[in-house]
């Protein structure tokens, strides 16, 4: 009989697996606790998490295939984090929900687990936890919501949010019609149907290997999602007999896959920190450099907002990431494994575009390249990102003085006032947004433009920020610059006029100030105020702990996989 991880509270006769089984036991019968594998279902739904409030739902179905396959199967709440509704910003709490599933996937008598998130944060917090950990684990993606229409026209929930409150602050769209939209906004079950973060993390769950090939962006209401969580259940036991874990399929050569899928897909900037940080937890040595070296110049092949035309159902309905994927495969690793113990390029034969408008062939991309590129310079000495298929290509080489504000709330203050000393060429700066300044990291960087600027006819300027962007907002927007302001960065440097220079393709960020000058300025006293700030609870641990965007934003003790042991006894 195959010995189980969860046989070390469960057999022999003594007092402590006696408690064990006795206060499990509630109905279950003796041989639950007989060589058969207790398979956790980690689940972040809520009902203050809207995007995942479904997979409750997608848990039974689970459930169902782990009796099936004969496991037990054991529902596990987990810390859920709503991008929509937590304040200061979901990002602070990504690496305490990675912590708390981690320890207690560690703590429980638990052989295998099926991870369910959908909502941007919880699938990053899953699998830095179930990578932490390392006990067999397979995920499903809790998948996109059905399109709203708004006047007959598309929704992409996100990006049209954006473009809409735009409309309204240039005059061209009236406010009552603003919020009529809102209503029309959400149609179903599901996270956001742009290919933002949610969309990006869960598709890129399976080019890690870590989702069944061809589950990832099912549609949330769609019935094949049930059916594929069933067939997950199952996998989950069949992990565990063959003892397959996270480690042996979350390898270098997965991370160049989800790294070619990013750019093929035209995925979110925000998965550049979180699988950053999923490396980190099983040391495998990714960095920025490999972002741009694998992925800057995939072509880009999906034609979905915000870079786009279409929504994630459409790209369901094309074929999907494997009809994606076969287009680059000579790019992808052959080497990268799946949860199934099959390779991943296994699965693209048989794959096929059904709609050539959403998904592009190899010889007819949207874009030439579309993945993140990376920059550095006396700016961002560590690094910055941007996305050059979410930006305006007369931006992409660019020089403008600045306009700086010293945090959201100061932009927030002075944006629409007329004296603003402001034109189409300015290069709008905001500080103090870094994961320590904020704290968090929010997703403010993709500031709205000056009124004056969008009476005049304006859409789009330089902005440069040590803060993120939502994966469903568009714009010339340089990110994650590194290190941030708050942690000494020479973002702090930087006054109004000071002249910044932009070169994407050079991959140069540059700040045009004498460095005798830079080594005399003082730090932004703003920035060093917001650092100082007294803190308790989890945001002091997190201020005092959390590493620069350019290495996933991790808790600095939480670098480094942990395993599943626990070495004493709790009686």
């Amino acid at each position: 009989m195959t010995t189980l991880r969860s046989d070390a509270w469960y057999s022999g006769d003594d007092r402590n697996a006696y408690i064990h089984r006795a206060w499990m036991r509630r109905g279950v019968p003796s041989s639950a606790f007989e060589g058969r594998p207790q398979i956790a279902i980690a689940n972040t739904a809520s009902d203050l998490t809207p995007c995942n409030m479904h997979l409750t739902e997608v848990a039974k179905s689970v459930r169902d295939g782990v009796y099936e396959a004969g496991g037990i199967p054991l529902e596990l709440p987990v810390v859920s984090l709503g991008e929509t509704q937590v304040r200061p910003t979901a990002m602070l709490w990504r690496n305490m929900a990675a912590m708390a599933t981690e320890e207690m996937l560690r703590a429980n008598p638990i052989d295998g687990v099926v991870l369910l998130g959908g909502c941007d944060k919880t699938i990053p917090s899953l699998l830095m936890a179930a990578a932490s950990v390392d006990i067999p684990a397979v995920v499903i993606p809790g998948g996109p919501m059905l399109t709203g229409t708004f006047r007959g026209r598309p929704l992409g929930c996100g990006t049209d949010v954006w473009r809409l409150s735009e409309e309204v602050r240039a005059g061209t769209l009236s406010q009552e019609d603003f919020v009529t939209s809102e209503s029309a906004t959400i149609r179903s079950k599901g996270h956001c149907n742009t290919m933002g973060t949610a969309s990006t993390m869960g598709l890129l769950a399976e080019a890690l290997g870590m989702v069944i090939p061809g589950t990832a962006g099912t549609p949330a209401p769609d019935a094949r999602l049930l059916e594929a969580s069933h067939a997950a259940g199952g996998l989950a036991v069949d992990l565990v007999a063959s003892a397959r874990r996270p480690s042996e399929v979350l390898t270098k050569a997965s991370f160049h896959n989800a790294i070619v899928a990013l750019g093929a897909i035209g995925g979110s900037t925000n998965a550049v920190v979180h699988l950053l940080a999923i490396a980190g937890r099983l040391g495998i040595d990714l960095t920025l450099e490999d972002f741009d070296r694998i992925g800057s110049r995939v072509p880009l092949l999906v034609d979905l907002a915000p870079a786009g035309r279409f929504l994630m159902d459409d790209l369901y309905r094309a074929g999907g990431l494997l009809a994606v994927l076969r287009e680059v495969r000579d790019l992808l690793d052959p080497s990268a494994m799946t949860v199934t113990g099959r390779p991943l390029v296994d699965y693209l034969d048989d794959a096929a575009i059904w709609d050539e408008e959403v998904i592009r062939r190899r010889e007819a991309p949207l874009l030439d390249e579309g993945g993140v590129a990376v920059l550095r310079g006396n700016l961002a000495p560590a690094g910055a990102v941007i996305k050059p298929a979410a930006a305006s290509p007369h931006l992409l080489k660019h020089r403008g003085r600045a306009v700086v504000f010293e945090s959201i709330e100061d932009f927030h203050a002075r944006v629409d006032d007329p004296d603003l000393d402001i034109d189409a060429e300015s290069v709008m700066v905001l500080r103090g947004c870094g994961p320590k300044g904020y704290p968090g990291m929010p997703e403010v960087s993709n500031m709205p433009l000056p009124k004056k600027l969008l009476a005049a006819g304006v859409r789009d300027v330089v902005r440069v920020c040590d803060g993120r962007m939502s994966g469903t907002a568009y714009g010339t927007v340089i990110l994650h610059v590194a290190p941030e302001a708050a942690a000494g960065g020479p973002l702090a440097l930087v006054r109004d006029g000071d002249w910044i220079e932009l070169d994407v393709e050079a991959r140069t960020l540059t700040l045009d100030v004498p460095e005798a000058e830079l080594e005399a300025r003082p730090s932004s006293p703003e920035a060093a105020a917001a650092y100082a700030a007294p803190r308790r609870g989890w945001e002091r641990l997190y201020v005092d702990h959390v590493l620069q965007a350019d290495t996933g934003a991790d808790l600095d003790f939480l670098v480094g996989s942990s395993g599943s042991e626990v070495s004493r006894e709790s009686h």
